[in-house]
């Protein structure tokens, strides 16, 4: 279950940003969406404790992170999230092992026997095993999001927080990763928030959409249960292709 009611007035010079988002849910992947600049990311920058509120709750799974009645605020790391940034971040120095290990042990320590285990189960299930001593200059795009993936989940978050997953992938490597961002969230049982423009994104992971603009939630849809109307009206269905491209896209899946 995760309740959120996250409320702050941003400034930038004569500019102002009001965030004022309040959901409840119990599915275990929330997507995000909308246009540029309409609270998405800020929103989880909130959740994870980025971004101070000035009023508000947040409760992820039975815990109160943020409370502002109550005078409850929880520091970053003690709110045990896994962020994926939207260019993952990697430290270019490190293996993809020390990468994946980077958040369970301090700069001086070595992984203990259970965390190395961890490290290990992580990156067979992304299948990076052989890429263990790699540093990322030397990886793909999509190698790279899986290390950062699995950095994100090394250390048993409460909750996972995907900002644009797949923004910086080539268009042909999404729906694969994807497949696989869904297997592996499973398979670990943590749930998500997921920020994204990308309808595909949504249909593929997301158990129910919101529609974010100008700081709020304007509407929720329950994919789960939608018809194909539900979504077009919600602005989730694709456009259908033209002829041409209708033509390309069969050669490709040929």
């Amino acid at each position: 279950m995760i309740e959120l009611a996250l409320h702050t007035a941003l400034r930038e010079g004569a500019r102002q940003f009001q965030l004022d988002v309040e959901l409840a849910s119990s599915a275990a992947v929330l997507g995000f969406y909308g246009p540029s600049g309409a609270g998405k990311s800020l929103s989880l920058q909130a959740v994870a404790g980025l971004l101070p509120l000035q009023r508000g709750r947040i409760v992820v799974q039975g815990e109160c992170w943020f409370d502002s009645a109550r005078g409850i605020r929880r520091a970053v790391p003690e709110r045990r999230v896994g962020y994926l940034f939207q260019h993952y971040a990697l430290f270019p120095h490190l293996s993809v092992r020390a990468n994946v290990g980077f958040g369970l042990t301090r700069w001086y320590q070595r992984l203990s026997r259970a965390d190395g285990e961890r490290v290990d189960e992580l990156l067979a299930a992304f299948g990076l095993s052989e890429l263990a001593h790699a540093r990322p200059d030397r990886l793909s795009g999509g190698q790279r999001q899986r290390v950062a993936l699995a950095r994100a989940l090394a250390a048993r978050p409460s909750l996972l927080l995907l900002d644009e997953p797949f923004a910086a992938l080539n268009p042909m490597l999404r729906a694969q990763l994807r497949a696989e961002l869904k297997r592996v969230r499973a398979q670990f049982g943590v749930p998500a928030l997921l920020v994204t423009h990308d309808v595909d994104d949504l249909l593929a992971l997301a158990d129910e959409a919101y529609l974010f603009d100008e700081g709020r939630v304007q509407r929720r849809v329950d994919l789960r249960a939608a018809s194909a109307e539900d979504r077009e009206a919600a602005g989730l269905a694709p456009p259908p292709d033209d002829p041409e491209t209708a033509r390309k896209r069969k050669l490709l899946h040929a």
